[in-house]
């Protein structure tokens, strides 16, 4: 690729990488926007924990419901318009959270929340492999890196709302008027890729040509699987370890996931310098050594501070994966970008379910402590499958 993209001259890679970039920090603003006032829309609704949790599922299961939607959707229009309505949909989704007046409500609303959520995710890392194609260098991290950064932005923003009593409907308005006006702004600079070529003849393909162009992507998408097998359960389970392991006061229960998603933010700025000067497969095998290192500190010495520095190493190793894991996949040789995206999306995402009823099954097994061992296997496994793979 050269500096511009040839249909589309007046698009330059430095255009479309602000355009990217932009879009990956508001997709980040409005779910964390949501995760802000979770607290404030269950005391509204007089939710259980319990009842809270069975209504948080819906999200995921409107996610897995988009994954085979979302791939088909690029092939047919591309990942810009995808993308561009996807986005919207998002933001106008999240206002009907504000909402809802019932459970049931709230149910549907998360449920096309998640759908919209993941046909945001799926196009808007379709755009960035074409920001990092024309980079010739890795940049995909820096992406995500903004994704987590807006996290921290819309958290903060949160707690201003709740501060100055300002309901979640009004909250979720502002939002959507930012990403709105960010939208219309960034949307011409995004890349056309509507009808692109497809890369591999499917028809012209036998069944065992197709399985071996499969297998590539399956490994990355059971390194991503293992991986975020890792994060989904640091996000649901960091401070009920802090709580119930470590016995820290209530005030610093969540000093653990907070050094947890510290370094997972910065590592994703420091990823690409790395992966681009060490490779994809020395990347990744540091990686979940870090999350393997880090674990093991956690759950041998469960004290304060050499658990915040266990935190520290886990949010450093998997910061890195996932996006390393979407580039590799979106320069895929056999499939478009945005298919080949969805495949190891799904399997992915699927860790990121599963993972968390995992450690709650493991601990009641055995303890909390045994079940975070599990997790260090997972880290080592990302070690073993990424050495072996032929990345």
């Amino acid at each position: 690729m050269t500096d511009t993209l040839t249909i589309q001259p007046t698009v330059t890679k430095k255009a479309l990488r602000i355009a990217v970039g932009v879009l990956f920090f508001m997709a980040g603003l409005c779910f964390s926007s949501w995760a802000s006032r979770i607290a404030t829309i269950q005391q509204t609704m007089g939710l259980t924990d319990a009842a809270l949790g069975a209504v948080l599922f819906s999200l995921p299961v409107g996610l897995m419901l988009s994954l085979p939607f979302s791939g088909w959707m690029i092939t047919k229009i591309g990942s810009k318009k995808l993308l561009l309505a996807a986005i919207i949909v998002y933001a106008i989704c999240l206002t009907s959270l504000g909402l809802a007046q019932n459970t049931f409500q709230l149910i549907i609303c998360l449920v096309c929340f998640g759908f919209s959520s993941n046909a945001v995710n799926i196009s808007v890392n379709t755009q960035a492999v074409t920001a990092e194609g024309l980079y010739k260098k890795p940049i995909m991290a820096s992406f995500h890196g903004l994704w987590s950064l807006a996290g921290f932005t819309g958290a903060g923003i949160g707690t201003v709302m709740i501060a100055n009593q300002v309901d979640p409907f009004h909250h979720f308005i502002i939002v959507l008027a930012v990403l709105t006006v960010g939208v219309v702004i960034v949307s011409r600079y995004l890349y056309d890729d509507a009808g692109a070529p497809k890369k591999v003849n499917e028809e012209s393909v036998s069944i065992r040509q197709k399985l071996k162009l499969i297998v590539p992507l399956l490994t990355l998408g059971t390194i991503a699987f293992c991986s975020m097998i890792c994060e989904g359960a640091m996000f649901d389970w960091s401070v009920v370890y802090f709580k119930k392991v470590v016995e820290a006061p209530i005030a610093l229960q969540g000093a653990g996931f907070t050094a947890f998603m510290a370094t997972m933010a910065g590592g994703r700025f420091i990823a690409d310098w790395f992966a681009g000067r060490y490779g994809l497969k020395r990347t990744l095998q540091v990686s979940g050594s870090l999350t393997v290192t880090g674990l093991l500190i956690a759950v041998i010495f469960p004290y304060f501070y050499t658990a915040m520095a266990g935190f520290l190493f886990v949010g450093a190793g998997v910061s890195s994966v996932v996006p390393m894991v979407y580039s590799a996949a979106g320069r895929s040789k056999t499939m478009s970008a945005g298919v080949a995206l969805a495949a190891v999306s799904t399997i992915g995402f699927t860790g990121f379910l599963v993972g968390p009823p995992m450690i709650g099954f493991i601990a009641g097994l055995a303890t909390l402590r045994a079940s975070f061992i599990f997790i260090a296997i997972m880290g080592m496994s990302v070690v073993v499958l990424s050495t072996r793979a032929k990345l």
